[in-house]
């Protein structure tokens, strides 16, 4: 789910939560909206953090060439929160 998706799921759930006054039965609209905000909310959360180039879960490898022993040393760094 990108931004976008996440923002117009967000826009939808607060038009059926605050801008609706129709009833169906068997539904409740602004339920249905709250959670299509929050859904919404967590997906442009979610996509900010792993759009962005600091997340907190991105593994690094860092590759040294060791010229005197003509071998690679691998570095891994990960930063899990």
């Amino acid at each position: 789910m990108g931004v976008g998706v996440g923002l117009f799921l967000f826009a939808a759930g607060a038009i059926l939560t605050f801008a609706v006054e129709k009833t169906v039965n068997g539904i409740d609209l602004q339920t249905v909206g709250v959670i299509l905000m929050i859904v919404g909310g967590l997906g442009v959360v979610l996509s900010l953090l792993f759009w962005s180039g600091g997340t907190p879960l991105r593994r690094r490898t860092t590759v040294y060439e060791d010229r005197a022993g003509g071998r690679r040393v691998y570095e891994e760094r990960g930063d899990i929160l």
